[in-house]
């Protein structure tokens, strides 16, 4: 297989991105890639990140890839869940507490920090309505995380939120209490549960 026939393999598993570190690995050089990137119309969407022209960007997947440790939270969580159908106007993300945010913040993204245990709790994987997976935060965890942060999210995505979630057939009431338990939420996640329920 020659390489211009590997990058386009490449292309087509990756929903038609192209990752510099992916093709360094299978033994293309840089040199090519760019020749390639040139030839075909690629976009640069982010550092070592290449779209086609072809390909809407999806901006959630290219900041996760570019920064794998954020996970996405509150709002934006929210959103790819369908919780919520008012699109988040601001992007929230997850990391680890002593992680250098700088660069994040510099991209205005809302950043929260939480201590190993917290932050690793409830990771799992949506698609994107761009058909990617990303890392994100599953629905009781969500849930959690806009009782915490209660002045953080508007008040009528709250409330949908939160019917969504209680009406959900999906819900799962145990997890939701085990996470309030653990952050220190559960009487108070535990009035909506008697209410809404």
């Amino acid at each position: 297989m020659t390489k211009t026939e590997q990058l386009d393999r490449m292309t087509e598993k990756n929903n038609g991105y192209l990752f510099t570190s992916e093709v360094v690995d299978a033994g293309i050089s840089k040199t090519y890639l760019s020749k390639y990137v040139k030839e075909n119309k690629f976009e640069r969407a982010a550092q070592g990140i290449y779209v086609s022209d072809e390909t809407w960007i999806d901006e959630l997947y290219v900041i996760q890839k570019s920064n794998p440790i954020l996970i996405f939270d509150m709002d934006t969580a929210l959103y790819l869940h369908g919780l919520t159908d008012r699109e988040y106007s601001k992007i929230h993300v997850s990391v680890p507490k002593g992680y250098n945010t700088f660069r994040l913040k510099e991209k205005g993204l809302i950043i929260h920090t939480y201590d190993d245990e917290l932050y690793q709790m409830g990771i799992c994987d949506v698609e994107s309505n761009y058909g990617n997976l990303l890392k994100t935060y599953d629905k009781e965890r969500v849930i959690c995380d806009m009782v915490a942060g209660r002045g953080e999210v508007e008040i009528q995505v709250y409330q949908t939120a939160m019917k969504e979630y209680m009406s959900s057939s999906e819900k799962k009431l145990n997890v939701l209490l085990t996470y309030a338990e653990k952050m220190g939420l559960r009487d108070e996640i535990m009035k909506y549960v008697e209410v809404m329920i």
